[in-house]
């Protein structure tokens, strides 16, 4: 089959991808295009996952769009408002035509002689293997496996005679109304999970080896809902939008600096929600720092609402098997069950499980470095989107996107074809994901690095990286040359100005 070819290929339909091409479309309108999809639909993550209660934990004036303002009332939405808000967003601005549903990209050969990446796509329906060419590559395909959460091995589980659901692969006519249920885990997804279970389930359980840090938030944003009142759409939702990145660059910035006085608040902050006499300090008093791992947002307070009501409980316990009935613990009490919800995290799959090669050389992710977070040293034309790890993802994507945008006009401007990163000179290099989550730890191996300074470093900080991003330098720390120039890059260089070839 011969390839097709465009100018910019992205990879995945999601909350970044389907953004990726409005700015594409937006701020380079002569650039060709098109969206390679693996599943059939659009939405991502906000498509894949169903199970009872999905919803953001960051607020939606941050994980919206930019230039597309979230209108809904709800500052923490619902996972079906969130997809269809990409949706729509994909309907207005054109992008749909440009999507190639059940194209799972596996492989992407790059070659300097003609300044093209040869993408190796293969579609799911039909079973065939696609071809297609590009000048540059972007992937938005984020960085766990679609198709496969992560489970750990449990002693005695094939025993279990009751119902074993992973949140990620929810069954969709699973009834657990008057039922047991035991949620383990104690993230982002069980925190969700619990309460909404609880609203039908004769009682749920979340079983945690260890705490997370737990905030309540609440769901609709005072301030956003007054600026609406006063100001045009897009000036409100601007102004609610920096509101919020201020008090999340606040808060994150104080519990690096300060982490026992954020320690402290959040304790009193669960302490005021919970019965008198709740063990606080057992349940949500974690043994890390604030931000070591994402703090756990709770809209309007309802998992310990739920907890307060008596409808859910949390026991902080470690597993010693499971039985027919449910599950005994490591103190010896038992947890009957007739459903148990493994929520217990993601696995980790860097570009969606694409490989690279350059040159006919192998790209061995573990050995490169990331240049603002979002290129890779020694990998020409090529971004990825990694949002943040303390604030909306949303927040990232959009910069990635712009940046992208920007260094495409560039290369337009100066007559060159080619852009890449130089590997900096130092072994001073850490992981590019910053978080001590466990599903990080379990693949930080296979994760690109970070270097000890810009542009080489992540800040995670947004008005910082606007500046960077927005309206930094495009020249720093990497090579421009013209199609032909081999990808071999000379010395690394940190200098402002770049190299030529």
């Amino acid at each position: 089959m011969a390839a097709d070819h465009v100018d910019v290929l992205i990879v995945g339909a999601g909350l970044s991808g389907i953004g990726a091409a409005v700015h594409l479309g937006r701020e380079c309108p002569g650039r060709a295009y098109a969206v390679l999809e693996a599943r059939g639909a659009i939405g991502g993550t906000w498509d894949l996952f169903r199970y009872p209660g999905i919803r953001s934990d960051s607020d939606m004036y941050t994980l919206g769009y930019s230039f597309k303002p979230w209108t809904d009332p709800k500052a923490i939405a619902d996972g079906d408002s969130i997809r269809a808000y990409v949706r729509q967003t994909a309907r207005e601005y054109g992008v749909e035509r440009h999507i190639r549903f059940h194209h799972r990209a596996v492989r992407a050969e790059w070659d300097s002689a003609t300044a093209r990446w040869t993408v190796h796509a293969h579609r799911d329906d039909t079973g065939e293997d696609v071809t297609l060419t590009c000048g540059f590559l972007f992937t938005n395909s984020g960085y766990y496996r679609y198709d496969e959460g992560y489970t750990p091995r449990f002693p005695g589980v094939e025993r279990y005679a009751g119902t074993l659901v992973h949140p990620q692969h929810w069954p969709e006519h699973l009834d657990y109304t008057g039922k047991r249920v035991v949620v383990i885990g104690s993230g982002a997804t069980a925190v969700t999970l619990v309460p909404a279970m609880a609203e039908r389930a004769a009682h749920v359980t979340m079983l945690q080896r260890s705490p997370t840090y737990v905030i309540a938030l609440p769901s609709r944003d005072r301030f956003a809902d007054a600026a609406r009142r006063w100001l045009p759409p897009k000036a409100a939702y601007a102004v609610a939008r920096w509101k919020n990145v201020a008090l999340g660059v606040a808060n994150f910035q104080l519990s690096r600096r300060a982490p026992g006085v954020v320690k402290r608040f959040l304790r009193r902050a669960a302490k005021g929600r919970l019965p008198s006499g709740y063990d606080v300090d057992r349940h949500f008093s974690p043994r890390y720092n604030p931000w070591d791992q994402r703090l756990c947002v709770v809209p309007d307070g309802d998992l310990f609402a739920a907890l307060s009501a008596g409808r859910a409980s949390v026991v902080t316990d470690t597993i010693d098997t499971f039985t027919e009935q449910g599950i005994r613990l490591a103190s010896g009490e038992e947890l009957p069950a007739d459903v148990v919800v493994t929520a217990t995290g993601l696995n980790l799959l860097a570009l969606g499980g694409m490989t690279l090669a350059v040159d006919g050389a192998e790209v061995d992710l573990a050995s490169t470095v990331a240049y603002k977070g979002m290129m890779l040293s020694g990998v020409p034309n090529f971004a990825m989107t990694i949002g943040y790890t303390n604030a909306s993802w949303t927040l990232k994507a959009d910069l990635v996107a712009t940046y992208v945008c920007r260094l495409l006009r560039h290369l337009d401007d100066t007559g060159r074809q080619i852009v890449t990163p130089l590997a900096p000179d130092t072994d001073d290099l850490v992981p590019i994901i910053d978080l001590r989550s466990g599903y990080v730890l379990r693949a930080v191996d296979q994760l690109p690095k970070q270097g000890p300074q810009a542009p080489w470093r992540l800040h995670q900080n947004y008005p910082r990286d606007v500046r960077l991003m927005r309206h930094g330098p495009l020249t720093d720390g990497v090579r421009f040359a013209r199609a032909g120039a081999p990808a071999t890059a000379p010395a690394a260089t940190t200098s402002s100005g770049g190299t030529d070839a």
